[in-house]
């Protein structure tokens, strides 16, 4: 873990991660894609665990999105397959840990045995309050606000700012304060166009089944020494309370 003075303070309260590189992870092996995938289970499961200890309280992970149904038939189908048995292994221990499971994205098109399973994980880690655990399935950026907005539509409500978060996937949890990407990609790929407005992204080439501890504390570090101003200038932010040169609130 990093030096917990030096961190004092400036530990996000949300992070967010773009989880890639679980093909190439792979196929550097000469194993095929869904061996990378598990693999990748195996690597969120020490973040997660990591993020306990660190008291973070909030992880958002990208796990498939809208555009991820473009991928062969087969990769899809292993990912769905792969899904319902890491809710069966996972959801007991998660539960006993403290976490709080959400599945925000479109469950429209999602099987029967899929659906069932991410509300039964929800329900039986609802009372969890250690770490809200967000795991982005069938989730685009795009969707989310546009779905957001057809909500107040329907409703005949006017359609602002602060109305939108209100209707968005993740209203639930404050925006996230750092993004991670792993498997050296530049780019966040339609995830949290809204709630990442203000955050701090940290690109890695690390491919995502090596993601470890080490390389969370290197990005929190890295958040650690940056400023963040919010639209104000530095000298501003030197007067601001505490808790908005960390994070603020929604929109500080």
């Amino acid at each position: 873990m990093p030096n917990q003075d030096a961190l004092a303070g400036s530990l996000p309260r949300h992070v967010a991660i773009v989880m890639d590189g679980n093909g190439r992870w792979a196929q550097k092996r000469w194993l095929p894609r869904v061996a990378g995938h598990k693999q990748g289970v195996e690597a969120l499961r020490r973040v997660v665990k990591a993020c306990l200890e660190r008291e973070i309280p909030v992880l958002t992970v990208f796990a498939f999105s809208s555009e991820n149904w473009n991928r062969p038939v087969e990769e899809v189908s292993s990912l769905m397959d792969l899904l319902v048995l890491a809710l069966s292994r996972e959801v007991p221990s998660l539960e006993g840990n403290g976490v709080r499971l959400h599945f925000p994205g479109d469950r429209h098109g999602l099987s029967k045995r899929v659906v069932q399973g991410l509300v039964a994980a929800e329900r039986d880690t609802a009372h969890n309050h250690k770490l809200v655990l967000n795991v982005c399935f069938n989730y685009g950026g795009r969707w989310d606000i546009a779905q957001a907005a057809r909500k107040l539509a329907a409703q005949g409500l006017e359609i602002t700012e602060e109305s939108l978060n209100g209707q968005l996937a993740l209203a639930h949890v404050p925006d996230p304060d750092l993004l991670i990407r792993t498997g050296g990609e530049l780019r966040i790929s339609n995830f949290l166009l809204w709630q990442a407005a203000y955050t701090e992204l940290v690109f890695t080439e690390c491919l995502w089944p090596d993601f470890g501890p080490a390389d969370l504390d290197r990005a929190l570090q890295e958040y650690a020494n940056r400023e963040r101003r919010f639209g104000q200038t530095a000298e501003q932010v030197g007067q601001a309370e505490p808790l908005l040169a960390v994070g603020g609130d929604r929109h500080a």
